[in-house]
């Protein structure tokens, strides 16, 4: 008989992961742990290798200035120099007005142009209505202006005003005699009403060269004034209708050219007529006698 062989044969090693190293390759298999290691992983390490890096002053100095120096060597590039301004649609005072607004000094990189800023500045002046601010080819700042123009000269308590179609204040002027030509109007709240106070004396032109202005009252309604202190009291609701009946009267009956002090036309279906102190005696007198 053949001896039986007792030997254990050895153990096969069971195939099967660890629990730990199901659950590593689990981990590796979610998306969001592969994106981790692939990215966030590399962005830590540079980001505390940064924050060592710039934690010394001198080297975020140098940094600074690097960056400084490229950016200015860009910026001041001959292309890129505004050199001169250019003042279009406006001269004398009120170009000398502008360049003083604008302390511009010359040759200035175009970076360092705020366009906005400088249109905003030129716009707030009273003399201009629009600006339009650009850089031309050959390094000029281009200002393009749309001034106010005055069509009418307003007295109020601070003086003599150039007003332009709107009302808006144009200038300041010492004396009427500067602009002869504009038409005067006076009272509170008169800039506000110019067109129609300009459509009064346009109607007024048939009374020649008697006329002196218009006057607001009570920033209700006009009176127009003529030369010899004469008035004529136009009503608050259509003024031009009730001018145009005087300037009819006037032309049948010479009325404005008596002893007139005021011809009152605020009650259209009444109009009433003052007479001069001097003359409204003299007809006393003639009606006692």
């Amino acid at each position: 008989m053949w001896p039986l062989n007792t030997a254990k044969k050895p153990q096969r090693a069971d195939p099967a992961p660890s629990r730990w190293a199901w659950r590593m390759q689990r981990l590796m298999l979610t998306p969001g742990f592969r994106l981790a290691l692939r990215a966030g992983v590399p962005f830590c390490l540079t980001l505390m290798a940064g924050t060592v890096y710039l934690a010394d002053e001198g080297r975020r100095g140098a940094i600074t200035q690097a960056v400084a120096d490229a950016r200015a060597s860009i910026e001041e590039r001959p292309e890129f120099m505004v050199k001169l301004m250019a003042i279009d649609g406006a001269e004398g005072a009120l170009a000398a007005e502008i360049r003083a607004t604008l302390p511009l000094e010359f040759p200035q990189s175009s970076f360092d142009l705020d366009l906005p800023e400088l249109r905003s500045r030129i716009t707030e002046l009273s003399g201009v209505r629009t600006a339009n601010v650009r850089i031309k080819p050959g390094g000029i700042l281009h200002i393009d202006v749309a001034r106010r123009v005055p069509v009418a000269i307003w007295r109020n308590d601070e003086g003599l005003a150039l007003v332009d179609e709107a009302g808006a204040h144009v200038a300041d002027i010492a004396a009427r005699a500067e602009f002869p030509e504009l038409p005067l109007i006076a009272g509170e709240g008169a800039e506000k009403h110019v067109p129609q106070a300009l459509t009064l004396l346009s109607a007024a032109t048939a009374l020649g060269e008697r006329v002196r202005g218009v006057v607001r009252m009570g920033d209700r309604r006009w009176d127009l004034v003529l030369d010899r202190e004469q008035r004529i009291m136009l009503p608050e609701d259509q003024p031009l209708p009730a001018l145009e009946r005087v300037i009819a009267l006037e032309r049948a009956q010479e009325v404005l050219t008596r002893d007139v002090a005021m011809v009152d036309m605020r009650q259209g279906q009444r109009p009433t007529i003052r007479m001069n102190p001097d003359a409204n005696e003299a007809w006393w007198q003639v009606k006692t006698k």
